[in-house]
């Protein structure tokens, strides 16, 4: 059966790694539905919609074991399952490299010149007058996350870094550039078009319509610190980067300690957002530079990957 996935086409790759997705994803739907009334007091699912029971702690505690079995089992296990396929999985998924701390730095520069970019996009993300039905599911996911983001205390803050900010940061990334960018670009043989396609998948796939272009630029950013450095900890890194930042913000203006609320909407000037672009560009090229003098060149190894 290994041997088999890992003689398949890059199509063929491609179908196996979403059919594992998919499967997990019905068994984490299957399973979430029968316990969550067990774990919630009594309500399921759709029941623990309704704002006056999403609030009570039993529920909330629920929502977080769940989102932790969601990042699991749709995104971490089928992500590791096929790179164990593959064979050598922590070679596959460019986790044998380490951390370089330069390297780390200017991954995490990359993130941070990119958000007045991010958050420009979301004003344009709104021009696109999506129907209501998005604006709903978007509400309702709100309202869940700000739930969850409810924090009394520094130890509920570490465990949000932990399930909001961490899993997702290491499971996304085994899935969306271990294994889904690396198999995009067998298929289009260029790596900056991987990025993108993959970046597009991974926006659609949270199905948060409203914020569909910001998450495709976070997603394109992430996945070009992989593509010039050939490290997934460094795409890793930039990841919890972002959603942790969110998660401590948040948690600051909880405690009155910053007066900004983070969830404030914030108008980006335009030449800002072109500024964020450039800088954001001048780092990634920068990034790769320092990746070839450490013994990685993106373009010989998309040059290998070709043939």
């Amino acid at each position: 059966m290994m041997d088999f996935i890992r003689k398949a086409s890059p199509f063929g790759q491609l179908a196996i790694l979403l059919g594992l997705m998919s499967v997990c994803f019905v068994v984490f739907g299957v399973l979430i539905q029968g316990i969550f009334p067990a774990i919630s007091g009594g309500y399921t699912m759709v029941q623990a919609q309704d704002p006056a029971i999403m609030s009570k702690s039993a529920v909330v505690s629920a929502f977080r074991i769940s989102q932790f079995f969601y990042t699991f089992v749709v995104f971490l296990l089928p992500g590791v399952l096929f790179a164990w396929a593959m064979g050598r999985p922590a070679q596959y998924l460019r986790l044998n490299r380490g951390l370089p701390f330069m390297q780390l730095l200017l991954a995490v520069l990359v993130l941070m010149c990119s958000l007045y970019l991010v958050g420009a996009s979301a004003e344009w993300n709104k021009l696109a007058g999506l129907p209501q039905r998005f604006h709903d599911m978007e509400k309702m996911a709100e309202r869940q996350t700000k739930i969850m983001l409810q924090m009394p205390d520094s130890w509920t803050m570490f465990k949000n870094l932990l399930l909001m900010a961490l899993l997702p940061a290491i499971a996304e990334e085994v899935f969306f550039r271990g294994c889904l960018q690396r198999i995009v670009q067998k298929m289009v043989r260029n790596g900056w078009i991987a990025v993108l396609i993959t970046a597009l998948i991974f926006s659609a796939i949270h199905l948060q319509f409203l914020t569909f272009l910001p998450r495709v630029i976070l997603g394109f950013v992430i996945g070009a610190v992989f593509l010039v450095t050939g490290n997934l900890w460094l795409a890793i890194a930039g990841h919890f980067i972002n959603n942790g930042m969110q998660v401590v913000l948040f948690y600051l203006y909880q405690s009155k300690m910053i007066s900004k609320d983070p969830a404030a909407e914030e108008q980006v000037p335009f030449y800002l957002a072109i500024f964020s672009a450039v800088i954001t560009g001048l780092l990634i090229w920068r990034l790769g530079e320092r990746a070839k003098q450490a013994g990685y060149n993106w373009r010989t190894a998309e040059t290998a990957l070709k043939n």
